[in-house]
């Protein structure tokens, strides 16, 4: 699989919490030269990099990150915050803790209030699969369809392991029409990048993606 086609599916990721703006600079510039679809960054940095780069990057950020259970309250105001600085995608964290206690009425109701003050922005809603039952994966995919995101995503890459090919197949089955994939957590090599792509991700979070052109 051509490696500048990988890189277009790639957003390039840095999230972690010691993130100096050197460090942001350094992958937006990485992002630049290896024409990746996006950066992922966290939301105090999208000013800056708007400020800086301008419509040339398109930056997506997370909200809830990591661990979903702030409040809806505090989730839509940090969605309201990011757009008004300019980014252009948003990943968000479901709150898991209402799926194990079966609420999936309140589950649905936040990811279509995160949509609904996403607009056009891209909305990809993480559920961190590696702590969902087989069958909350599959309620998930039904119920991100229904409130309307443009994408699922397997995870944060924080949570106890990552992407699976397995959940991909299973995301495919029981996701509607409309909703994309983006796997991400632990995808580090040409190989892996490829196989997710070619078993249907629209979307990978990758942080290695210079490995494609070393």
């Amino acid at each position: 699989m051509d490696s500048a086609m990988i890189a277009g599916k790639i957003d390039h990721t840095l999230l972690k919490a010691y993130a100096s703006w050197k460090d942001i600079e350094s992958l937006c510039e990485e992002a630049c030269t290896y024409h990746t679809a996006s950066v992922c960054i966290p939301p105090n940095y999208i000013k800056r990099v708007k400020d800086k780069y301008g419509d040339g990057l398109m930056v997506a950020t997370v909200i809830g990150f990591p661990l979903g259970y702030s409040v809806r309250e505090a989730k839509e105001t940090e969605c309201r915050v990011a757009i008004a600085d300019g980014v252009d995608e948003v990943d968000m964290v479901i709150n898991i803790c209402d799926v194990k206690n079966g609420d999936y009425d309140s589950v649905r109701d936040e990811i279509a209030s995160i949509k609904s003050i996403c607009g056009t922005h891209i909305l990809k809603v993480i559920i961190e699969t590696c702590y969902l039952t087989m069958e909350e994966k599959i309620k998930l995919c039904e119920i991100v369809t229904e409130a309307g995101a443009d994408y699922i995503k397997t995870s944060t890459g924080f949570g106890t392991a990552g992407a699976t090919l397995e959940d991909i197949r299973l995301f495919k089955e029981h996701i509607g029409e409309n909703v994309k994939i983006k796997a991400a957590g632990g995808i580090r090599t040409v190989e892996d990048m490829s196989k997710y792509i070619e078993l249907g991700c629209d979307r990978l979070g990758c942080s290695s993606t210079s490995v494609l052109f070393e």
